[in-house]
C-alpha cells in the first residue's frame, strides 16, 4: 500500500494512535479558539479544555508517533519480526538522514511542516492558556462552588473590574510562580474534597498591600476628609427612615511629618501582634517615630507573657488589616433592606418590610433553594394574614420585595459553603465586629503612661443626623443611640449588640415577629 509505504515505520498501531490524537487535538484547538473569538462566550471548562487539555493531547499524541516508529524498526532491525533476518547491516543502529532520497526528503519537508504548525498552535494556546488563568472566569468559576462566596461578593463590590489576578498576584514573575505553586495545592484539595467547608482568612501569603493596593491607591493621592452620608431605616411598621451626616478624617499624605487622620497608621511603622488568627485580640501594639523611638502599648487588662510576647509574630500593619474586605464584601440584611429602600427597588410602604425581611434571612436553611422557598412563601403570607389590604392593593410591590430579598439571599448567604454575611468580619469602622476598636479600646497603655483612646472624634465628626428620638431641625454634633442606653454607649462596643448570636438588629430573633412562620 501507497500510505504504507510513505508512513514506513510509523505504520503501527501506536504511531497511527498519536497521529489522529494530535490532528483531533489540533481541530479542536483551532475549532474551540474561533467559537470563544466569534462568540465571546467565557466559560471555565471550555478554557480548560482549549487551553490545557487539547494540548496535552497534541504533545501526547506527538510523543506517541516517534515511539512506535523507534519500537517498529528496533523489531526489524533486531530481526525480531517473523521472516526478518540478518538486517543487522541493513538497518543502522541509528538513523541515517540522507536528502538525495526522495522518500526521506518527503519525511523531512512533511516534519519541518507539521513541526511549524506545531508550534504554532502550542504557543497561540499556551499565550492564550496564561491569559485564561489570569482571568476572573479561571479564578472565579472553576472550583465551583468553592469559590462561589467569594466570586459572588467581587462580582458585586466596588473592585469587580479589577481582576483577582491584581491584588492576589500582582505583577513580576515571582509572584506568579508562587501563585501557580499554591493552586496545584488547591485544585488537589477540590479534586479530593479535603478543602475545609469555610475557607479561613485571613490569607496568610497573601502578598504585601504596598505591592498590589498601592499600585492605585498610593498614600499622596489620599483625601483629607470625606463627608459620608448614612442612610437607616428603622425595623417598624412605618421603616422610619434614618440619617447621619458625618465628615471621616481619612486624613492626607501619610509620609508628611505632621500628618493625621485615619491613614496616620500606615505612614507611621505600626506593629502588632495578636493572639488569635482573626486578628481580633491584639494586645500589643508598637509604634516607631520619626526619630527612630519605639513606643510599645500594652493591653493592661490582659497582657501578652514575656514568653508569648517572644514567640509571638510581629506584623507591620498594612491596608488589608483594616481594609480585609475591600472586594469581597458581603452586607448584612440590615443594610441589604436599607440599600434596597434608598435606591426604590423595595417600596418603604409595606408595613414592617425590613423587620420581616431580616428575620426570614437570619434563619438559618440547609441549602440555597430553601432559603428561596421560605422567602417567596412567608412574606406574602404575613401580608395575606395580617394586612389583606395591603396584600391586595400592593400584591406587586410585595412580590418586588419577594424578589430582591431572594437577590439578597443569593448574595450573602451560602449554605453549601456555610458561609453567610457574618462569617468573614469586616474591620472597617465598628458597627458588625471590633474594627477600630481592636485598638482603640483605652485599654492600651505604655510605659510612659499614655494610652490609645477610645474617642469617636479621631476618626470621624457628626455634621447631622435624622432620627425618630430627635427632634426635627435639632443640630447635632454627637451621635445619638435610636434607644436610650446611658454611658453604655461608650463603655461597649456596637459590635457586642449589633452582631450578637449572629442578628443584625439588637433584640431581633428573640420573638418572631407576629404572624410570622
Amino acid at each position: 500500500m501507497a500510505i504504507r509505504k510513505t508512513a514506513g515505520y510509523a505504520w503501527n498501531i501506536i504511531s497511527l494512535i498519536g497521529i489522529i490524537l494530535a490532528m483531533t487535538a489540533t481541530g479542536l484547538i483551532i475549532a474551540f479558539s474561533a467559537f470563544e473569538a466569534i462568540s465571546g462566550i467565557e466559560h471555565p471548562y471550555l478554557g480548560i479544555m482549549t487551553y490545557f487539555l487539547f494540548p496535552g493531547m497534541l504533545i501526547c499524541g506527538l510523543v506517541l508517533v516517534p515511539v512506535g516508529a523507534w519500537r517498529v524498526r528496533e523489531q526489524r532491525r533486531k530481526g525480531a519480526l517473523a521472516g526478518m533476518t540478518s538486517l543487522e547491516e541493513e538497518i543502522p543502529k541509528f538513523p541515517r538522514m540522507d536528502l538525495n532520497n526522495p522518500h526521506n526528503r518527503r519525511l523531512f519537508i512533511f516534519f519541518i511542516v507539521a513541526t511549524a504548525v506545531f508550534i504554532v498552535v502550542v504557543t497561540l494556546a499556551a499565550i492564550e492558556g496564561y491569559e485564561f488563568t489570569e482571568s476572573t472566569t479561571f479564578c472565579g468559576e472553576l472550583c465551583h462552588p468553592v469559590m462561589t462566596p467569594e466570586y459572588t461578593a467581587w462580582k458585586n463590590s466596588p473592585h469587580a473590574k479589577v481582576r483577582c489576578v491584581e491584588c492576589h498576584v500582582g505583577p513580576g514573575a515571582a509572584w506568579y510562580v508562587k501563585a501557580k505553586i499554591s493552586g496545584m495545592k488547591q485544585l488537589y484539595a477540590v479534586l479530593f474534597h479535603t478543602y475545609p467547608e469555610t475557607i479561613e482568612t485571613p490569607i496568610e501569603n497573601l502578598r504585601p498591600a504596598r505591592e498590589t493596593c498601592e499600585h492605585c491607591h498610593w498614600p499622596a493621592k489620599f483625601y483629607v476628609g470625606r463627608q459620608k452620608i448614612f442612610y437607616h431605616y428603622a425595623p417598624n411598621e412605618e421603616n422610619t427612615p434614618r440619617k447621619i451626616d458625618m465628615l471621616i478624617h481619612i486624613g492626607g499624605n501619610p509620609k508628611i511629618p505632621n500628618a493625621n487622620g485615619i491613614h496616620w497608621h500606615i505612614g507611621q511603622e505600626v506593629y502588632f501582634v495578636a493572639r488569635d488568627q482573626k486578628r481580633f485580640d491584639i494586645p500589643y501594639i508598637a509604634v516607631k517615630g520619626k526619630d527612630g523611638k519605639i513606643t510599645e502599648y500594652v493591653n493592661v487588662e490582659n497582657p501578652l507573657t514575656k514568653d508569648e510576647l517572644a514567640k509571638g509574630k510581629k506584623r507591620l500593619m498594612d491596608c488589608t488589616d483594616c481594609h480585609n474586605r475591600p472586594t469581597h464584601i458581603y452586607h448584612s440584611p440590615n443594610e441589604e433592606m436599607d440599600m434596597g429602600f434608598v435606591s426604590g427597588h423595595i417600596d418603604r410602604g409595606l408595613p414592617y418590610i425590613k423587620k420581616v425581611a431580616v428575620e426570614i434571612l437570619n434563619k438559618p436553611y440547609k441549602t440555597k433553594e430553601d432559603g428561596f422557598t421560605a422567602i417567596t412563601a412567608e412574606i406574602p403570607a404575613y401580608y395575606a394574614k395580617n394586612y389583606p389590604a395591603v396584600a391586595r392593593e400592593k400584591a406587586a410591590a410585595i412580590n418586588q420585595a419577594v424578589e430582591q430579598v431572594k437577590d439578597i439571599y443569593e448574595r450573602n448567604f451560602f449554605p453549601a459553603m456555610k458561609v453567610k454575611w457574618n462569617t468573614y468580619p469586616n474591620n472597617i469602622g465598628h458597627f458588625y465586629t471590633p474594627g477600630c476598636f481592636r485598638c482603640h479600646d483605652g485599654k492600651h497603655k505604655s510605659a510612659e503612661g499614655r494610652i490609645i483612646p477610645k474617642d469617636c472624634t479621631i476618626c470621624h465628626d457628626v455634621l447631622g443626623q435624622v432620627q425618630e428620638n430627635i427632634p426635627a431641625g435639632k443640630p447635632v454634633t454627637q451621635f445619638v443611640h435610636p434607644v436610650d442606653i446611658g454611658n453604655e454607649l461608650y463603655k461597649t462596643n456596637c459590635s457586642e449588640c449589633h452582631s450578637a448570636g449572629g442578628h443584625d438588629i439588637p433584640g431581633e430573633g428573640q420573638g418572631e415577629l407576629k404572624g410570622l412562620h
